[in-house]
Parts: structure tokens; C-alpha cells; sequence
């Protein structure tokens, strides 16, 4: 679903200003090619309020151990209660459900809606 994110969108931008959406940097190597550290992205905290994620949205998620790490990782498979296995895009240097298991979907800060550059 998800093989770019839009680049500098203006609505998403405004979004931003208006805190309708939320604002990370990408440190991390896991979601290569997609995704390069210090990227900055935003994500809608918003979009899971009323639907469960897509199979192939990017999503920033809590860290399930370390409440002070946020990981942005890809929705591989979602159980109708709301469990998600979350991966990364390169998973050799990824730390994701393979190693933390399935994540709920409160775990979930929000869809990243886009990447400036």
C-alpha cells in the first residue's frame, strides 16, 4: 500500500501547525529504502480512533518495554481484536513483533501521513 509518503504536502503541513498531526524524526536504519535517519515525518495520533490499521500502513508505535522509545514500523497482519504484528521494511536491522510480539492497537501513536525532506 504503502511504497512512498508523500513528500512536503501542504494540507498535511497545516494539519501539522493545527496539532492535528504529530511530528518525529526517524533515527533509526528499520524501515529502509522508505524511510532514511533523520527523516522527519508526521503521523495523524487521530487515525485509529474509530478503525483498526491497514495491512501495509506506516505507523509509529510505542515501544512495549521502553516508554520513552518510539518505533515507526509497517503493518503486516491485524487479528479482529485489534492485535497488529508491526515490522520493519529492512528487517536486518529492525526490532519489531518478531521480537516483541504482536502489538495492540492502543500501542499505536498514529498512521504516518508523511516525510519532509
Amino acid at each position: 500500500m504503502f511504497n512512498q509518503l508523500d513528500s512536503g504536502n501542504i494540507y498535511e503541513f497545516f494539519l501539522w501547525i493545527l496539532r492535528r498531526r504529530r511530528r518525529f524524526r526517524v533515527t533509526g536504519r528499520s524501515m529502509l529504502p522508505l524511510l532514511q535517519p533523520g527523516d522527519e515525518i508526521l503521523a495523524n495520533p487521530r487515525a485509529y480512533r474509530s478503525r483498526l490499521p491497514n495491512v501495509g500502513e506506516i505507523v509509529v508505535m510505542q515501544h512495549p518495554i521502553r516508554a520513552d522509545l518510539q518505533l515507526v514500523k509497517r503493518v503486516i497482519a491485524v487479528s479482529a481484536t485489534g492485535d497488529c504484528f508491526l515490522q520493519g521494511d529492512n528487517p536486518n536491522e529492525s526490532t519489531d513483533s518478531r521480537a516483541f510480539g504482536v502489538v495492540k492497537v492502543r500501542q499505536i501513536m498514529g498512521q504516518v501521513t508523511s516525510r519532509f525532506e
